[in-house]
């Protein structure tokens, strides 16, 4: 049996499905913001509660992504994941980031700025020395609100109140959380409320948590930091095991199954 369509009625159902899929969060792949990036760090956890997941790498190789390096353990929010403010569509199967919620982002993100307490790194990525007066502010009534700021270029009064000191080996007791480690450009506007202050840094311990950021091993970030090249538009993605596998295929993300090291 032979169907016809009248052609009249294909654009507004052609568009019809475009925006459906775009609500699952399955738009066409060459419209996904990542969808010129060659490098992909992809952490994925078990669930959305634990405070526990795996980190590995991907190159591009034409279309496919090829795996780098070796899987490492990595520790993120004491509560664990919750859907951030980043590349990828708004989802609503999981919880919602918000300010305070001891949970890490879950989502696409931008790369951002590397950071450390030495004076310099050798890193293709920029890198900013943090000094004694660096912030991140994180109360979410700032104007500066999820920006890293000096306390000399803003003033004092700007960093006052739970605002997250950068130099915790001199503002806490010698913690070298940030000795090293990089920007995830979660909630890049800073809408209030909507969670700030996200990194990858240096974990206390395998058996550790954090309070949102992502944590790991020293050899590992600095590993990951050396491979990281601004011109590949590197992303890093953190999900939990079952929007993985939603997702996946939809947004083009790297094949853990077949990859897995």
């Amino acid at each position: 049996m032979q169907i016809l369509v009248d052609a009249r009625h294909l654009a507004p159902l052609l568009l019809a499905v475009l925006l459906a899929a775009c609500a699952a969060g399955t738009r066409p792949p060459h419209e996904l913001p990542w969808s010129a990036t060659r490098q992909f760090v992809l952490v994925v956890t078990a669930d959305w509660d634990t405070s526990h997941g795996t980190l590995r790498t991907y190159a591009r190789d034409a279309d496919a992504w090829r795996s780098t390096g070796v899987a490492v353990p990595v520790v993120i929010g004491r509560n664990g994941a919750a859907w951030g403010v980043g590349l990828h569509p708004a989802q609503t199967d999981g919880p919602i980031k918000h300010e305070g919620d001891g949970r890490s982002p879950a989502g696409v993100f931008a790369i951002g700025t590397a950071f450390g307490y030495a004076a310099a790194e050798n890193l293709a990525l920029p890198y900013r020395a943090l000094a004694a007066d660096d912030y991140c502010v994180d109360v979410s009534s700032s104007p500066l609100y999820n920006r890293i700021v000096a306390a000399h270029d803003v003033g004092a009064a700007a960093v006052t109140g739970s605002t997250e000191p950068m130099r915790r080996d001199i503002h806490a007791n010698g913690d070298d959380a940030y000795k090293v480690g990089f920007v995830i450009e979660h909630n890049p506007t800073g809408t209030p409320g909507s969670g700030s202050c996200i990194f990858a840094h240096l974990w206390k311990s395998s058996e550790s948590s954090t309070s949102g950021c992502t944590a790991m091993a020293e050899p590992a970030l600095r590993e990951l930091l050396h491979w990281l090249q601004p011109q590949q538009q590197p992303v890093i993605a953190l999900l939990p095991q079952s929007a993985y596998h939603r997702l996946r295929q939809a947004w083009q993300l790297p094949d853990v199954a077949e990859n897995a090291q």
